[in-house]
């Protein structure tokens, strides 16, 4: 039998202990607090526990700890307005978790499934101690990668990615679709851009606005401003990259003369340096 959904109160977890948001909060406010009562300055203070500005002044100005718990505690999310649904539906024995963030999106909840999982964890009752049929707490899910590093596996050559890493992508575009439609994209855009076949260019628009991929479609409907040009980069072997580094050398000469030089001069350097 699975735990209840019990919602955490907002300063300790569901074993008793407290959140590390309101521990750090109370260290820093004691912190502060007793430095002024020793007579610092607050950017005595804030230069030794490495405290912003505005961080500082409000740890300085809080009347109690209290005022300063409150506000980290009661923050509004999302998931606020659908948590009556989430303990129900848990409670009635889903705890599917995939399944729970289908049911909230069609009730019009904008967040990931990573919200509802991080909530569903703690909001777990602890186990029953001493009795026969304990309740063992589910299994932590494995911890989601970061959204850079699924770029970084996208954008990178499936041949140069480690076998760790190409099942870990491999698995994630499984789970969603619409991920999975843009990665294919973005290596069919990498092959054409590599292999100079431009005229594939429109079939690719074609397939990107097919499906349900907004930023994708952004990007289309730009290359649709200068197609010629877009069509000829992907085309031919000309680039711009020697242009560039022209224009980086003089900027780089510029800056090393600023206040000395005059046109005159700069003009000498340009021509003459390597």
């Amino acid at each position: 039998m699975t735990a209840p959904f019990v919602p955490p109160d907002g300063t300790h977890d569901v074993g008793g202990r407290p959140r590390r948001l309101v521990a750090r909060t109370t260290e820093r406010y004691e912190a502060v607090q007793q430095r002024l009562a020793e007579g610092k300055t607050l950017a005595a203070i804030r230069r030794e526990l490495r405290l912003d500005h505005s961080t500082m002044r409000r740890f300085a100005r809080a009347r109690s700890l209290d005022e300063l718990l409150v506000k980290a505690t009661n923050r509004a999310t999302i998931l606020d307005e659908y948590k009556a649904y989430l303990h129900q539906r848990w409670n009635a024995g889903c705890h599917d978790i995939a399944r729970l963030h289908r049911e909230l999106r069609e009730q019009g909840f904008t967040g990931d499934v990573q919200c509802v999982r991080r909530y569903s964890a703690r909001s777990r009752c602890p186990t029953a101690r001493g009795s026969i049929s304990r309740q063992c707490p589910l299994p932590s899910p494995r911890p989601a990668p970061k959204p850079r590093r699924v770029v970084r596996w996208i954008m990178t050559n499936p041949g140069h990615l480690t076998e760790t890493d190409a099942a870990e992508l491999k698995e994630i575009r499984a789970a969603c679709p619409e991920l999975d439609a843009a990665a294919r994209h973005v290596r069919d855009f990498a092959d054409m851009m590599h292999g100079l076949r431009g005229e594939l260019l429109p079939s690719w628009m074609e397939r990107v606005l097919a499906d349900d991929l907004p930023a994708l479609h952004s990007l289309v409907n730009g290359l649709c401003r200068d197609r010629d040009a877009v069509t000829a980069a992907l085309t031919t072997s000309w680039s711009s990259g020697q242009v560039d580094g022209h224009v980086t050398r003089v900027k780089l000469l510029k800056r090393m003369g600023f206040g000395r030089d005059n046109l005159g001069l700069l003009r000498q350097r340009v021509f003459h340096s390597p």
